[in-house]
């Protein structure tokens, strides 16, 4: 069984999702559209897609299209996905799910109206760490978890700026003041892909950003934000709490390892820094940073990165870690590129496998909501200057 897809955006993170969903055996024919036709029209002939559409609503209009996935701006993905879902598509999104909650329960009501499948497509749920730290907690080896952190430390000097200028064209600086905590999915996913629990309070805090250049100014950005660097203190359901940093102005080396996490339990515990990882329990400490460690399955100078600023591209190149179980994925992904840290070729084949079979993805719509509202709460709490506040849930999924 297969299934046509579109994909919608042709920037600089599409065109590696491109190559694995045209390589799925689940996948017939990929299409693509941009607002910019002359990006859809290279991404096509680079990638040798099966065509191009002029829109998005064409491309939803269209009866050759069974789905879509989004790469879009990471604030206009909310109403994409809806329209989407409305036009009968099943729906993969790049992160955030939505930057607010109304936009999520949007997203939340229309796939139980329409039955579609949706999936978010976070990276932290196939991180090393968060892979191997939920083996563990299956195995009981961490006892109870009652502490966690996740930090995605990604410093805007290298390779943001680049990015902001790719996408957001004369008016970059507006949009590069994005607020920290309204894309919080790869902390918080990272650690509640392996908790298995959701946040139910927050209370965070924001740092003004001080280096005067015109990003993170409230007068010029668009999001009416002047924070770069945000914690956040969560409180979980069934009792612990989580912590997370979102830094942008970080003395920190984010091209080798930008998602790193902590997990504390009553027999086991488990901390991950930028090159070292180690397992501790009351016995003693043993590195695991080898276990961790996804390989390069493509050169950073591959032509088919020119595009990509150089201090980003080793989010393109990682391969795989030992502790990925590659055996649920197809022979056609085994030489081709992954992506940070090894998850793009798990997060392909889970949005395949989840519309070939109708079953429910890993980040389907309602874990996607619990990795995105708390950092949405958050940010409302930092604006607040730190007030506690409650956190919405939708609840699990409803079995299929």
């Amino acid at each position: 069984m297969t299934f046509s897809l579109g994909i919608v955006g042709a920037g600089q993170f599409s065109g590696q999702f491109a190559k694995l969903f045209l390589a799925h055996p689940g996948v017939s024919d990929v299409y693509v559209t941009d607002l910019l036709p002359e990006r859809a029209e290279q991404l096509a002939a680079a990638e040798g897609l099966t065509g191009t559409f002029p829109t998005y609503e064409a491309m939803l209009e269209s009866k050759a299209v069974d789905a879509v996935a989004i790469f879009t701006q990471r604030w206009t993905h909310g109403p994409l996905v809806v329209q989407g879902l409305n036009a009968g598509k099943h729906v993969y999104s790049a992160v955030p799910m939505a930057i607010s909650t109304d936009e999520t329960a949007a997203i939340i009501d229309a796939v139980k109206a329409t039955g579609l499948t949706y999936m978010m497509g976070e990276t932290s749920q196939y991180n090393p760490a968060t892979v191997h730290a939920r083996n563990q907690i299956a195995k009981g080896a961490f006892g109870r978890i009652f502490y966690a952190e996740g930090d995605y430390v990604h410093d805007m000097d290298l390779g943001f700026y680049e990015a902001y200028r790719y996408s957001g064209g004369e008016n970059w600086k507006a949009t590069a003041s994005y607020p920290p905590l309204l894309y919080p999915t790869h902390s918080v996913g990272g650690v509640l892909g392996a908790w298995q629990t959701h946040a139910v309070s927050v209370s965070a805090i924001g740092v003004v950003d001080e280096r005067g250049d015109g990003v993170f100014d409230r007068s010029v950005s668009q999001f009416d934000n002047d924070v770069s660097n945000a914690t956040a203190l969560f409180e979980v359901a069934g009792g612990g709490s989580f912590r997370t940093n979102e830094f942008r102005r970080v003395g920190y080396p984010s091209h080798i390892r930008e998602s790193r996490f902590r997990f504390f339990g009553t027999e086991g515990s488990m901390e991950q820094l930028a090159t070292v990882a180690l397992w501790q329990d009351k016995n003693g400490v043993k590195d695991i940073s080898e276990l961790l460690e996804p390989k390069p399955t493509m050169s950073a100078d591959d032509p088919s990165l020119q595009h990509i600023a150089p201090d980003l591209r080793a989010a393109f190149t990682s391969g795989s870690a030992p502790v990925h179980d590659r055996s649920r994925l197809p022979r056609e992904f085994d030489h081709l590129h992954n992506g940070h840290e090894g998850s793009h070729h798990f997060l392909v084949d889970d949005f395949v496998t989840a519309v070939n079979t109708r079953t429910l993805p890993s980040v389907n719509a309602w874990v996607a909501a619990r990795y995105t509202l708390p950092g949405i709460i958050a940010h409302e709490s930092a604006r607040q200057g730190g007030v506690r506040l409650e956190i919405p849930d939708f609840g699990d999924a409803p079995q299929v």
